[in-house]
Protein backbone atom coordinates (compact mmCIF):
# COMPACT_ATOMS: atom_id res chain seq x y z
CA UNK A 1 0.00 0.00 0.00
CA UNK A 2 1.64 3.42 -1.04
CA UNK A 3 2.05 5.40 1.74
CA UNK A 4 1.14 9.69 1.20
CA UNK A 5 4.70 10.24 3.12
CA UNK A 6 6.44 8.26 0.99
CA UNK A 7 8.16 7.99 -2.34
CA UNK A 8 6.11 6.40 -5.47
CA UNK A 9 7.45 3.57 -6.32
CA UNK A 10 5.63 3.43 -9.76
CA UNK A 11 8.07 3.66 -12.72
CA UNK A 12 6.71 6.88 -13.10
CA UNK A 13 7.68 8.20 -9.92
CA UNK A 14 11.52 6.77 -10.48
CA UNK A 15 12.12 7.43 -13.65
CA UNK A 16 15.33 9.69 -14.73
CA UNK A 17 14.82 12.79 -16.51
CA UNK A 18 16.16 12.27 -20.11
CA UNK A 19 17.34 16.02 -21.56
CA UNK A 20 16.82 15.65 -25.76
CA UNK A 21 18.96 18.13 -27.39
CA UNK A 22 16.83 21.04 -28.94
CA UNK A 23 17.16 21.74 -33.07
CA UNK A 24 17.90 25.32 -33.49
CA UNK A 25 20.21 26.60 -30.75
CA UNK A 26 21.02 30.51 -30.54
CA UNK A 27 23.88 32.05 -30.25
CA UNK A 28 25.37 32.24 -26.81
CA UNK A 29 27.10 34.53 -25.01
CA UNK A 30 31.04 33.92 -23.74
CA UNK A 31 29.69 33.83 -20.16
CA UNK A 32 27.63 31.14 -20.97
CA UNK A 33 30.10 29.14 -22.89
CA UNK A 34 33.32 29.73 -20.19
CA UNK A 35 33.45 26.76 -18.18
CA UNK A 36 32.44 27.53 -14.36
CA UNK A 37 35.18 28.19 -11.85
CA UNK A 38 33.29 26.47 -8.83
CA UNK A 39 29.87 24.70 -8.03
CA UNK A 40 27.39 27.35 -6.92
CA UNK A 41 25.04 26.47 -3.91
CA UNK A 42 21.31 27.54 -2.67
CA UNK A 43 18.93 27.40 -0.46
CA UNK A 44 15.31 27.15 -0.96
CA UNK A 45 12.64 27.13 1.37
CA UNK A 46 8.87 27.84 1.31
CA UNK A 47 6.05 28.71 3.59
CA UNK A 48 7.91 28.91 6.80
CA UNK A 49 6.07 31.82 8.78
CA UNK A 50 3.79 29.31 10.56
CA UNK A 51 4.49 30.67 14.58
CA UNK A 52 2.64 30.34 17.54
CA UNK A 53 2.89 33.52 18.61
CA UNK A 54 1.06 34.60 15.51
CA UNK A 55 -2.37 32.46 15.27
CA UNK A 56 -5.06 32.98 13.52
CA UNK A 57 -8.23 32.88 15.96
CA UNK A 58 -10.61 29.95 15.29
CA UNK A 59 -6.90 28.09 16.49
CA UNK A 60 -6.91 29.83 20.28
CA UNK A 61 -10.96 31.25 20.60
CA UNK A 62 -12.06 27.60 20.90
CA UNK A 63 -10.92 25.06 22.74
CA UNK A 64 -9.83 21.89 21.16
CA UNK A 65 -9.28 17.85 22.51
CA UNK A 66 -6.68 15.74 21.22
CA UNK A 67 -9.82 13.51 20.26
CA UNK A 68 -11.72 16.46 18.10
CA UNK A 69 -8.08 17.42 16.09
CA UNK A 70 -7.84 14.20 14.69
CA UNK A 71 -11.48 13.89 13.51
CA UNK A 72 -11.07 16.88 11.55
CA UNK A 73 -7.96 15.64 10.21
CA UNK A 74 -9.67 12.37 9.04
CA UNK A 75 -13.09 14.26 7.94
CA UNK A 76 -11.05 16.69 5.89
CA UNK A 77 -8.74 13.38 4.74
CA UNK A 78 -11.94 11.79 3.19
CA UNK A 79 -13.86 14.55 1.51
CA UNK A 80 -10.54 15.51 0.07
CA UNK A 81 -10.67 12.53 -1.70
CA UNK A 82 -8.02 10.45 -0.26
CA UNK A 83 -7.51 6.87 -0.16
CA UNK A 84 -8.77 6.28 3.63
CA UNK A 85 -6.52 3.47 4.17
CA UNK A 86 -3.69 5.97 3.85
CA UNK A 87 -4.54 7.98 6.29
CA UNK A 88 -2.12 10.18 8.27
CA UNK A 89 -2.37 13.48 10.43
CA UNK A 90 0.57 16.16 10.75
CA UNK A 91 2.14 16.17 14.76
CA UNK A 92 0.18 17.98 17.52
CA UNK A 93 0.97 20.57 19.99
CA UNK A 94 -0.87 21.93 22.53
CA UNK A 95 -1.16 25.52 22.95
CA UNK A 96 -0.19 26.07 26.93
CA UNK A 97 -2.81 28.68 27.53
CA UNK A 98 -5.98 26.71 27.27
CA UNK A 99 -4.79 23.38 26.29
CA UNK A 100 -6.69 23.58 22.70
CA UNK A 101 -4.46 21.16 20.34
CA UNK A 102 -3.11 22.46 17.10
CA UNK A 103 -0.87 21.46 14.07
CA UNK A 104 2.59 21.58 15.48
CA UNK A 105 4.95 24.04 13.60
CA UNK A 106 8.31 22.80 12.30
CA UNK A 107 9.53 26.61 11.84
CA UNK A 108 12.57 26.52 14.33
CA UNK A 109 13.45 22.57 13.87
CA UNK A 110 13.59 23.24 9.63
CA UNK A 111 15.66 26.12 10.35
CA UNK A 112 18.39 24.47 12.28
CA UNK A 113 18.43 22.07 9.65
CA UNK A 114 19.38 24.26 7.35
CA UNK A 115 21.79 26.07 9.18
CA UNK A 116 23.40 22.28 9.68
CA UNK A 117 23.50 21.15 6.22
CA UNK A 118 25.00 24.93 4.83
CA UNK A 119 27.28 24.25 7.22
CA UNK A 120 28.55 21.19 5.96
CA UNK A 121 27.31 21.54 1.96
CA UNK A 122 27.40 25.22 1.72
CA UNK A 123 24.59 27.45 0.76
CA UNK A 124 25.98 30.41 -1.63
CA UNK A 125 22.42 32.30 -1.28
CA UNK A 126 19.05 31.60 -0.67
CA UNK A 127 15.01 31.96 -1.65
CA UNK A 128 12.16 32.19 0.49
CA UNK A 129 9.56 31.04 -1.57
CA UNK A 130 6.46 33.26 -0.04
CA UNK A 131 4.03 32.71 2.87
CA UNK A 132 6.25 34.21 4.95
CA UNK A 133 3.88 35.28 7.76
CA UNK A 134 0.96 33.23 8.77
CA UNK A 135 -2.28 33.58 8.69
CA UNK A 136 -2.20 37.00 7.67
CA UNK A 137 0.47 38.60 6.70
CA UNK A 138 1.98 41.92 7.95
CA UNK A 139 -0.22 44.59 9.48
CA UNK A 140 1.27 47.55 8.36
CA UNK A 141 1.58 48.45 12.71
CA UNK A 142 3.74 48.50 15.12
CA UNK A 143 2.93 44.92 15.77
CA UNK A 144 4.84 44.10 13.34
CA UNK A 145 7.86 44.49 14.29
CA UNK A 146 7.72 41.31 17.03
CA UNK A 147 6.33 39.95 13.40
CA UNK A 148 9.20 40.04 11.48
CA UNK A 149 11.48 39.17 14.15
CA UNK A 150 9.52 35.98 15.27
CA UNK A 151 9.46 34.62 11.59
CA UNK A 152 12.40 36.60 9.97
CA UNK A 153 15.08 37.25 12.23
CA UNK A 154 14.78 34.86 14.97
CA UNK A 155 14.65 31.31 12.59
CA UNK A 156 16.77 32.61 9.43
CA UNK A 157 18.74 35.70 10.14
CA UNK A 158 22.28 33.80 11.05
CA UNK A 159 21.24 30.70 8.35
CA UNK A 160 24.85 31.16 7.12
CA UNK A 161 27.19 33.14 9.87
CA UNK A 162 30.29 34.48 8.66
CA UNK A 163 29.61 35.24 5.13
CA UNK A 164 28.58 38.95 4.12
CA UNK A 165 27.65 38.08 0.80
CA UNK A 166 24.53 35.57 1.53
CA UNK A 167 21.22 36.92 1.04
CA UNK A 168 18.16 35.05 1.22
CA UNK A 169 16.15 36.55 -1.85
CA UNK A 170 12.05 36.63 -1.01
CA UNK A 171 9.10 36.89 -2.91
CA UNK A 172 5.47 37.28 -1.66
CA UNK A 173 2.43 34.25 -1.01
CA UNK A 174 -1.12 34.55 -1.04
CA UNK A 175 -1.03 34.88 2.98
CA UNK A 176 1.04 37.65 2.57
CA UNK A 177 -1.24 39.39 0.95
CA UNK A 178 -4.31 38.58 3.13
CA UNK A 179 -4.42 41.94 5.27
CA UNK A 180 -3.74 44.87 2.60
CA UNK A 181 -1.78 46.43 0.17
CA UNK A 182 -0.04 48.11 2.79
CA UNK A 183 0.73 45.08 5.22
CA UNK A 184 2.79 43.46 1.94
CA UNK A 185 4.52 46.07 0.76
CA UNK A 186 5.54 46.77 4.99
CA UNK A 187 7.01 43.05 4.46
CA UNK A 188 8.77 44.15 1.54
CA UNK A 189 10.29 46.84 2.81
CA UNK A 190 11.97 44.65 5.83
CA UNK A 191 12.96 42.30 3.50
CA UNK A 192 14.44 45.27 1.21
CA UNK A 193 15.79 46.49 3.88
CA UNK A 194 17.42 43.74 6.60
CA UNK A 195 20.15 41.57 5.35
CA UNK A 196 20.55 38.78 4.83
CA UNK A 197 16.90 38.90 3.08
CA UNK A 198 16.79 40.55 0.08
CA UNK A 199 13.87 41.86 -2.35
CA UNK A 200 13.37 44.37 -5.24
CA UNK A 201 10.13 45.13 -5.09
CA UNK A 202 7.03 42.93 -5.69
CA UNK A 203 8.59 41.42 -8.59
CA UNK A 204 12.40 41.70 -9.52
CA UNK A 205 15.83 39.98 -11.50
CA UNK A 206 18.97 39.99 -9.49
CA UNK A 207 22.00 38.33 -10.01
CA UNK A 208 23.24 37.10 -6.64
CA UNK A 209 27.07 38.52 -5.61
CA UNK A 210 27.87 35.34 -4.32
CA UNK A 211 27.45 33.74 -7.83
CA UNK A 212 29.64 35.64 -9.74
CA UNK A 213 27.49 36.35 -12.78
CA UNK A 214 26.78 32.61 -12.97
CA UNK A 215 22.99 32.37 -12.08
CA UNK A 216 20.22 35.43 -12.18
CA UNK A 217 17.04 34.86 -10.22
CA UNK A 218 13.70 36.17 -11.50
CA UNK A 219 11.19 36.81 -8.76
CA UNK A 220 7.65 36.85 -9.72
CA UNK A 221 4.04 38.09 -7.49
CA UNK A 222 2.39 35.09 -8.24
CA UNK A 223 -0.35 35.91 -6.28
CA UNK A 224 -0.96 39.47 -8.35
CA UNK A 225 -0.92 37.23 -11.43
CA UNK A 226 -3.65 35.07 -10.32
CA UNK A 227 -5.74 38.01 -8.90
CA UNK A 228 -6.12 39.00 -12.19
CA UNK A 229 -7.54 35.87 -13.55
CA UNK A 230 -10.79 34.01 -13.00
CA UNK A 231 -9.82 30.70 -11.75
CA UNK A 232 -12.01 27.79 -11.01
CA UNK A 233 -12.25 26.32 -7.83
CA UNK A 234 -10.16 23.33 -7.31
CA UNK A 235 -12.90 20.71 -6.71
CA UNK A 236 -11.99 16.76 -7.39
CA UNK A 237 -14.73 13.60 -8.34
CA UNK A 238 -15.10 10.47 -6.24
CA UNK A 239 -12.56 9.35 -8.03
CA UNK A 240 -10.00 12.24 -7.40
CA UNK A 241 -10.18 13.61 -11.03
CA UNK A 242 -10.89 17.55 -11.93
CA UNK A 243 -14.60 18.33 -11.65
CA UNK A 244 -16.10 20.89 -13.01
CA UNK A 245 -17.72 24.13 -11.37
CA UNK A 246 -18.71 27.37 -11.23
CA UNK A 247 -17.30 28.55 -8.48
CA UNK A 248 -14.20 30.41 -8.67
CA UNK A 249 -11.27 30.99 -6.56
CA UNK A 250 -11.26 34.40 -4.20
CA UNK A 251 -8.37 36.38 -3.96
CA UNK A 252 -8.22 39.63 -2.63
CA UNK A 253 -9.25 43.17 -4.77
CA UNK A 254 -5.83 45.11 -3.51
CA UNK A 255 -3.23 42.14 -4.55
CA UNK A 256 -4.44 42.71 -8.33
CA UNK A 257 -2.64 44.85 -10.85
CA UNK A 258 -2.76 48.66 -9.77
CA UNK A 259 -0.53 50.26 -12.23
CA UNK A 260 1.13 49.33 -16.34
CA UNK A 261 4.24 47.89 -14.27
CA UNK A 262 2.50 45.53 -12.48
CA UNK A 263 -0.32 44.36 -15.21
CA UNK A 264 2.94 43.81 -17.68
CA UNK A 265 4.24 41.58 -15.35
CA UNK A 266 4.52 38.46 -17.90
CA UNK A 267 5.71 40.60 -20.66
CA UNK A 268 8.36 41.81 -18.26
CA UNK A 269 9.69 38.40 -17.54
CA UNK A 270 10.07 37.00 -20.96
CA UNK A 271 12.28 40.15 -22.00
CA UNK A 272 14.15 39.48 -18.94
CA UNK A 273 14.67 35.92 -19.33
CA UNK A 274 15.94 36.79 -22.94
CA UNK A 275 17.98 39.37 -22.14
CA UNK A 276 19.87 37.52 -19.23
CA UNK A 277 23.41 37.14 -20.13
CA UNK A 278 23.23 34.37 -16.96
CA UNK A 279 24.24 30.77 -17.69
CA UNK A 280 21.56 29.59 -15.03
CA UNK A 281 18.44 31.50 -15.38
CA UNK A 282 16.06 30.58 -12.41
CA UNK A 283 12.79 31.69 -11.80
CA UNK A 284 10.91 31.70 -8.46
CA UNK A 285 7.41 32.34 -7.62
CA UNK A 286 4.90 31.12 -4.72
CA UNK A 287 2.40 29.38 -6.81
CA UNK A 288 3.87 25.58 -8.52
CA UNK A 289 2.91 25.28 -11.79
CA UNK A 290 2.30 21.33 -10.52
CA UNK A 291 1.59 19.97 -7.30
CA UNK A 292 0.09 17.04 -5.78
CA UNK A 293 -2.01 17.32 -2.71
CA UNK A 294 -4.69 18.28 -5.12
CA UNK A 295 -6.37 21.57 -3.98
CA UNK A 296 -4.18 23.68 -6.10
CA UNK A 297 -4.43 22.46 -9.41
CA UNK A 298 -6.27 25.07 -10.80
CA UNK A 299 -4.07 27.88 -9.54
CA UNK A 300 -1.64 26.03 -11.14
CA UNK A 301 -3.43 25.94 -14.84
CA UNK A 302 -4.09 29.66 -14.56
CA UNK A 303 -0.39 30.29 -14.06
CA UNK A 304 0.47 28.03 -16.54
CA UNK A 305 -1.07 29.60 -19.22
CA UNK A 306 0.37 33.20 -18.04
CA UNK A 307 3.94 32.08 -18.00
CA UNK A 308 5.14 28.58 -18.48
CA UNK A 309 5.58 29.77 -22.90
CA UNK A 310 8.28 31.83 -21.37
CA UNK A 311 9.75 29.82 -18.57
CA UNK A 312 9.70 27.02 -21.74
CA UNK A 313 11.58 29.42 -23.97
CA UNK A 314 14.15 30.17 -21.75
CA UNK A 315 14.22 29.79 -18.40
CA UNK A 316 16.53 26.68 -16.90
CA UNK A 317 14.23 25.72 -13.20
CA UNK A 318 11.17 27.15 -11.38
CA UNK A 319 11.18 26.86 -8.30
CA UNK A 320 7.64 27.39 -5.89
CA UNK A 321 6.33 26.87 -2.29
CA UNK A 322 2.38 27.25 -1.54
CA UNK A 323 2.32 23.32 -1.38
CA UNK A 324 3.25 21.82 1.63
CA UNK A 325 5.51 19.35 0.63
CA UNK A 326 8.54 18.76 -1.33
CA UNK A 327 7.96 17.51 -5.06
CA UNK A 328 10.17 17.42 -8.26
CA UNK A 329 8.72 17.35 -11.81
CA UNK A 330 9.09 18.31 -15.51
CA UNK A 331 6.94 19.65 -17.90
CA UNK A 332 7.30 18.86 -21.43
CA UNK A 333 6.08 21.89 -22.88
CA UNK A 334 3.94 20.57 -24.95
CA UNK A 335 0.89 22.65 -24.48
CA UNK A 336 2.87 25.97 -23.71
CA UNK A 337 4.52 25.77 -26.97
CA UNK A 338 2.65 23.41 -28.88
CA UNK A 339 4.60 22.01 -31.80
CA UNK A 340 8.05 22.90 -30.37
CA UNK A 341 11.09 20.51 -30.01
CA UNK A 342 12.47 21.49 -26.33
CA UNK A 343 13.87 20.17 -23.23
CA UNK A 344 11.65 19.70 -20.33
CA UNK A 345 11.52 22.00 -18.01
CA UNK A 346 12.38 21.02 -13.68
CA UNK A 347 9.52 22.13 -11.56
CA UNK A 348 10.94 21.82 -7.84
CA UNK A 349 8.13 22.44 -5.02
CA UNK A 350 9.66 23.28 -1.41
CA UNK A 351 7.14 24.20 0.85
CA UNK A 352 7.21 22.62 4.01
CA UNK A 353 9.62 24.83 5.83
CA UNK A 354 6.60 25.13 8.61
CA UNK A 355 3.72 23.19 7.96
CA UNK A 356 3.09 20.23 5.89
CA UNK A 357 0.14 18.71 3.70
CA UNK A 358 -0.25 15.29 2.50
CA UNK A 359 -0.03 14.39 -0.99
CA UNK A 360 -2.89 12.49 -2.62
CA UNK A 361 -1.64 9.49 -4.83
CA UNK A 362 -5.27 8.87 -6.27
CA UNK A 363 -5.24 12.67 -7.35
CA UNK A 364 -1.44 12.49 -8.76
CA UNK A 365 -2.59 9.44 -10.64
CA UNK A 366 -5.61 10.90 -12.35
CA UNK A 367 -3.12 13.81 -12.98
CA UNK A 368 -0.61 11.88 -14.92
CA UNK A 369 -3.17 10.27 -16.78
CA UNK A 370 -4.67 13.38 -17.94
CA UNK A 371 -1.84 15.71 -18.23
CA UNK A 372 0.81 13.77 -20.87
CA UNK A 373 3.52 16.35 -20.64
CA UNK A 374 3.88 15.98 -16.34
CA UNK A 375 6.49 13.77 -15.09
CA UNK A 376 6.40 13.86 -11.70
CA UNK A 377 10.25 12.10 -10.43
CA UNK A 378 8.90 12.27 -6.61
CA UNK A 379 6.37 13.59 -4.22
CA UNK A 380 6.18 13.57 -0.18
CA UNK A 381 3.87 14.87 1.82
CA UNK A 382 3.41 15.47 5.75
CA UNK A 383 7.09 16.23 6.52
CA UNK A 384 8.79 19.54 7.33
CA UNK A 385 11.71 20.21 5.11
CA UNK A 386 13.58 22.17 1.91
CA UNK A 387 15.73 21.87 -0.82
CA UNK A 388 19.43 22.31 -1.72
CA UNK A 389 20.24 22.68 -5.32
CA UNK A 390 23.92 22.93 -6.48
CA UNK A 391 24.88 24.12 -9.56
CA UNK A 392 28.46 23.06 -11.47
CA UNK A 393 29.07 23.38 -15.37
CA UNK A 394 26.15 21.90 -17.56
CA UNK A 395 23.88 19.78 -14.21
CA UNK A 396 22.19 20.85 -11.53
CA UNK A 397 21.62 18.63 -8.79
CA UNK A 398 18.42 19.06 -6.70
CA UNK A 399 18.51 17.55 -2.99
CA UNK A 400 15.35 17.41 -1.01
CA UNK A 401 16.29 17.38 2.32
CA UNK A 402 13.88 16.55 5.65
CA UNK A 403 14.06 16.83 9.01
CA UNK A 404 12.25 14.69 11.53
CA UNK A 405 8.78 15.31 13.14
CA UNK A 406 10.32 14.63 16.98
CA UNK A 407 11.65 18.69 16.05
CA UNK A 408 15.44 17.50 16.48
CA UNK A 409 16.68 19.92 13.52
CA UNK A 410 18.72 16.88 11.97
CA UNK A 411 18.34 16.93 7.85
CA UNK A 412 18.59 13.90 5.93
CA UNK A 413 18.25 14.10 1.97
CA UNK A 414 15.56 11.92 1.22
CA UNK A 415 15.61 12.37 -2.74
CA UNK A 416 18.63 13.49 -5.17
CA UNK A 417 17.53 14.53 -8.85
CA UNK A 418 19.86 15.92 -11.55
CA UNK A 419 19.24 17.64 -14.70
CA UNK A 420 20.95 19.49 -17.67
CA UNK A 421 20.94 23.28 -18.01
CA UNK A 422 18.58 23.73 -20.75
CA UNK A 423 19.97 27.43 -21.79
CA UNK A 424 22.56 25.30 -22.82
CA UNK A 425 20.98 24.23 -26.21
CA UNK A 426 19.61 27.18 -27.22
CA UNK A 427 15.20 26.61 -26.57
CA UNK A 428 13.40 28.41 -29.43
CA UNK A 429 13.58 25.33 -31.34
CA UNK A 430 10.65 24.67 -34.18
CA UNK A 431 8.74 21.53 -35.73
Amino acid sequence: MIHPRLVFAAPVFSCVLLIAACTAPTARTARETAPQSKAITLLAFGDGGYHYDHLAKKDYEKVVTEEQFMAKERKDWLEERRPPQEFDHPPMYQLPGNGSVIAATGQMPTARAMKSYCVQHSCDFGVMLGDNIYPDGAMADADDAKRFRDVFTTPYGSLVAGRDSFRIYGVLGNHDWHTSRDGALAQVRFLETTPPFFMDGLFYRVVPAAAHGEVEIFALDTQMLLAATKTPAAVLAEDASEAPTDDLEYFEPWAAPQNETERNMVQWLEASLASSKARWKIVVGHHPLWSTAGSKFQQAKSLRRLILPALCRYADLYLAGHEHTLEVHTDGCTEALPGSDVTPLPQVVSGSASKMRPTNSAFIRQQLKAHPELRTLYARGLTWGFAHLTFEGERATVRLIETPRDGSGTAQVTHEHSFTRRSSSGLESTP
